[in-house]
């Protein structure tokens, strides 16, 4: 979906397309509609049919005879794939948030990118012969060569898909199109788009890489740095922070334990933790105050009291409070959590699926 030279009525044509007449797949009343936020972490889809489910963005490959023996000859997808880690060629299709290129030879990620959205649609059990129509989410910012694969991984699979901001679908499932700023975190990217009642342009929005993976990698040189005889893998730390992310100043003792020697010992990892998980607050603050500098400055202050954060990595405790914390630099205002934060990205995608006029969409079959 081209973002340039976008007529300001076109939003409204997408949000009212049904009442008002404009040709869309939603006519076809057997179609599935699916909404997909394809992340660097987990890959959540929304579909039609009302299944909604999360997958962890892990693909495994068999590595050797006795590994098809023991697994099967066919790929595992998500928390499988991670518990035969050992046994499997590991892949993470969607580092950075995008399916990374290959210059020469097959190109690994989007084969497993392919197999992953594939795995998402039998999740969302289709009718046989069934058209499907899906919207995918990409990060904010996502170049045009990155765009294509994300095509590409569902040609052959979806009869007909658009690429669209995973921040602006959130905003789209929420009804809010105007004078807000959506803050998406993920595990590769943290994505901001803000909203003034037209399709974001390239200048509404911001990507930067300062996230999740970056919170789990400060986390772990941290516990390595204090402690350096414990053992543990970037798995281990990543489900710590999963269950226990916070960036408030008081909060209980948190303790771990990992092996040392080969003997589980309990450390305090508290202030670790906290200090790893905030370290992706100054660049969120600084992109907020370029994209509020850079808005219309009637409308500054509304843009100001209007942002709100969605995603995996907006979970951590509070998150929302220290960001506020930070923009009162900025002149203040109030940031917000939505209800949903795995979810809202994929619900957005699906609400989009249905409401798309058809000149929107590639068709792929």
């Amino acid at each position: 979906m081209s973002k340039k030279n976008v007529r300001k009525d076109q939003l409204g044509a997408v949000e009212g397309a049904s009442a008002k007449g404009v040709e869309t797949f939603a006519s076809e009343t057997e179609a599935l509609f699916v909404g997909i936020d394809l992340g660097t972490s987990s890959s959540v889809i929304a579909a039609s049919n009302g299944v909604r489910e999360v997958v962890p963005s892990f693909v495994g490959f068999p590595k050797d005879n006795i590994a098809e023996e023991l697994l099967g000859t066919e790929p595992l997808f998500g928390d499988a794939a991670l518990k035969h880690r050992l046994s499997v060629e590991l892949v993470r299709p969607l580092a950075k948030g995008v399916i990374q290129e290959t210059k020469t030879g097959e190109n690994i990620n989007l084969k497993a990118a392919q197999l992953l959205v594939k795995h998402l649609l039998r999740l969302a059990r289709p009718k046989p012969q069934q058209p499907v129509y899906g919207v995918i989410g990409a990060p904010a910012r996502a170049s045009v060569a990155s765009k294509r694969i994300l095509v590409d991984a569902a040609r052959g699979i979806l009869n007909a898909v658009m690429i669209c901001s995973e921040p602006f679908s959130v905003a789209y499932g929420l009804g809010i199109l105007d004078r807000a700023l959506i803050i998406d975190i993920g595990a590769g990217t943290v994505d901001l788009c803000r909203l003034h009642g037209t399709l974001p342009s390239d200048d509404d929005q911001i990507t930067f890489d300062k996230a999740g993976d970056y919170v789990d990698e400060q986390f772990a040189q941290a516990i390595r740095a204090k402690h350096p005889q414990v053992q543990f893998t970037v798995n281990m730390v990543k489900s710590i922070k999963e269950h226990n992310g916070f960036v408030a100043d008081s909060v209980d003792k948190i303790t771990a334990k990992f092996p040392v020697k080969g003997r589980p010992q309990e450390i305090d990892i508290t202030n670790e933790l906290r200090a790893a998980c905030r370290s992706i607050v100054p660049p969120i603050i600084e992109a907020i105050a370029e994209l509020i500098a850079s808005y219309d400055p009637e409308f500054q202050e509304d843009l100001r009291n209007n942002v709100i954060l969605a995603g995996g990595g907006s979970q951590m405790i509070g998150l929302p409070k220290l960001v506020e914390e930070g923009m009162k630099e900025l002149g203040g205002g109030r940031v917000r959590r939505v209800e949903e934060p795995v979810f809202a990205g994929a619900n957005g995608a699906l609400k989009m699926a249905k409401r798309i006029p058809r000149h929107f969409w590639q068709i792929l079959a």
